[in-house]
């Protein structure tokens, strides 16, 4: 007899499973969610991040803005000079006609010329402004070294994936060369190389870039200027299976050791990078793995007007003449008579004699005013020429400073537009080298055309990838440049003011 429950139970268990099914899946679809999120978090870390870590972390920068705000606590040391107090008091009572004087009490305050105090702070403000522009520019310099240093970064993980596709391509040649000597024939090599994408052309940017505050670049330790040329050696023309596949070997084992170096010199780059954050050499660093063609955001001529107007250097010499004109100035107030005014309180008791009172005893209070009348000009006149010769030093390297970064503005842009054109020569050859490799490809499988023409294609497309990661170095080096020459945003605040 039939279980009268049996398709019930057959529904409760088919649900049951179809919740564990969904469970499992919602379980599996979460966890994917939240690798994903966690990927997303580590790959979000950009350059302008890193940026933002070096401005808040970088001990450097942290000093220059403490010496800025040093120089901004002096607009708060204008002020009248401490008022003088002079006590004295007889040993034996003084005796007067008002009585015997006891005490002698005095109180003095000096005044300054009409728009000394004025002058001084706004003397103190430009000066503080000065140091300001000095913070900035050492921001500047900060920045431009993260992005150098992130550029070689992701220079030698170009090279570094480069030199594994040769190493790839030279096994699988060597597996061939096995094959056709195996078969008794002789084979026909290509010479190949790899050559790290770091030629003058493409490091000479570093070092081109110096600190408009007279600060010089030196080449980064470890940086794909000082990588070993690790290239391999020629091989012959032509030359026996055996000998063929010993030279394969040889060029295998010297871009093995290639790649070593390689990430050797990443590893110190990184441990540059991360000292420029002031983090510790442990921290995780997550690089891009494509790296994008940069763009500009200003016309070639905006950029020089810019840097004309918002360079800390040349910021910083306005402030400084602005600030001698006010030295100046307050060398020629202090030319002025400063006037005192005070109180003397005299202190008495009644005298007595022949048993009479003499005198009342009453204190006197006399007002004062004294006056300082500086008659001895040869001094005053010395600083008014001292801040007219310093006004005019700053105005003179204000005009050689804006000399230098227009020259520095144009280099920068000839490799930018260098960089352009060669970006895109090197693209249209890898174009046309792709399309050729495909042909040929068609061509050797049906027996038309040796493997070793296909491998020397193979090489010239590897060739000109190398040229072209060196290409795209130099216009990011050169947009670093660029962006080096104008006035970064401050984040951090500026309470100076007049």
């Amino acid at each position: 007899m039939k279980n009268k429950h049996l398709p019930t139970l057959r529904f409760v268990a088919a649900v049951n499973r179809q919740m564990r099914v969904l469970t499992l899946t919602l379980t599996l679809a979460s966890l994917l969610v939240f690798l994903w999120t966690g990927t997303q978090s580590i790959q979000a870390q950009s350059l302008d991040d890193y940026l933002l870590q070096a401005e808040e972390n970088n001990p450097g920068l942290k000093a220059a803005y403490a010496r800025y705000q040093a120089t901004a606590e002096q607009v708060n040391q204008a002020s009248l000079p401490n008022p003088e107090l002079q006590v004295g008091a007889f040993i034996r009572p003084m005796e007067r006609f008002m009585g015997n004087q006891t005490a002698d009490f005095r109180l003095m305050q000096m005044f300054p010329w009409f728009g000394m105090l004025s002058t001084q702070k706004e003397e103190a403000y430009h000066m503080g402004q000065a140091d300001y522009q000095l913070f900035l520019e050492e921001k500047n310099r900060l920045f431009f070294e993260v992005k150098s240093t992130w550029n070689s970064l992701l220079l030698l993980q170009g090279e570094q994936q480069l030199a594994q596709e040769n190493l790839e391509y030279l096994m699988k040649y060597e597996t061939l060369a096995l094959m056709q000597y195996q078969a008794g024939n002789l084979i026909a090599l290509p010479s190949t190389s790899f050559r790290p994408a770091n030629d003058t052309k493409a490091t000479s940017s570093t070092g081109q870039m110096s600190s408009m505050g007279g600060a010089t670049q030196t080449p980064m330790q470890g940086s794909p200027s000082s990588s070993s040329s690790m290239s391999a050696l020629p091989m012959a023309g032509s030359s026996t299976g055996l000998t063929a596949i010993l030279q394969i070997r040889l060029q295998i084992k010297e871009l093995e050791s290639t790649l070593q170096q390689l990430a050797a010199n990443k590893e110190v780059i990184q441990y540059q990078f991360q000292k420029l954050l002031n983090q510790p050499m442990e921290a995780n660093l997550v690089l891009p793995t494509t790296w994008e063609k940069a763009q500009l955001t200003l016309a070639k001529e905006d950029y020089l007007e810019k840097i004309k107007e918002s360079n800390p250097m040349l910021g910083m010499y306005a402030s400084e003449q602005m600030a001698y004109t006010q030295q100046a100035k307050m060398a020629k107030l202090e030319g002025k008579p400063m006037v005192g005014a005070g109180v003397n309180l005299m202190t008495f008791t009644p005298r007595i004699e022949n048993g009479m009172r003499m005198g009342s005893g009453d204190d006197m209070v006399m007002p004062m005013v004294t006056l300082n009348l500086p008659i001895y000009r040869k001094k005053i006149a010395s600083k008014i020429k001292q801040a007219d010769y310093l006004k005019n030093g700053a105005a003179m390297q204000q005009e050689e400073t804006a000399n230098q970064l227009t020259l520095q503005w144009a280099t920068a842009f000839r490799d930018w537009e260098e960089s352009e054109r060669l970006l895109s020569l090197y693209e249209a050859q890898v174009a046309l080298v792709e399309q050729q490799l495909s042909v040929m490809e068609t061509t050797y499988s049906s027996g038309a055309l040796s493997l070793s023409e296909v491998i020397q294609t193979q090489q010239l497309l590897l060739d000109y990838r190398r040229k072209k990661l060196n290409a795209l170095y130099q216009q990011h080096q050169s947009l670093a440049q660029l962006d080096a020459l104008l006035s970064p945003s401050p984040s951090l605040s500026n309470p100076n003011q007049p």
